[in-house]
Formats: C-alpha cells, structure tokens, sequence
C-alpha cells in the first residue's frame, strides 16, 4: 500500500515539472509566432548556384 502514495507522490512531482516546463516556455515567448516556422521551408531558396558548363568549379 505504501508504493501507491510513492506513485501519486512521484506523479505529483513529475507534472509539476512539466507545467512548470510549460509556463516556462509560454513566458519566454516560444508560443508567440505559431505561423513562420510552418511555412519557413515553403519558402527557404538556399540552394547552391549551378556550374556553369566547362566551369571547374563543382557543383555541390
């Protein structure tokens, strides 16, 4: 019977830590922009230009 107090002792403790996680999170601003990071790879053109023919440069 005692590891059952132990378990909602330690799940207790545990959420506390989440929400505390979270709350921290919330306050430090990674929830403020939920729009950029969906479309950033939309629109990422960071490609490599190409060689042109007869170039010695490789293209990567």
């Amino acid at each position: 019977m005692y590891i059952i107090f132990l378990m909602i002792g330690v799940s207790i403790t545990v959420a506390g830590l989440f929400l505390g996680a979270f709350l921290w999170a919330v306050r430090s601003g990674q929830y403020d922009d939920d729009y950029t990071p969906a479309v950033r790879m939309l629109f990422d053109n960071d490609t490599a230009p190409k060689a042109k023919p007869g170039s010695r440069e490789k293209a990567s």
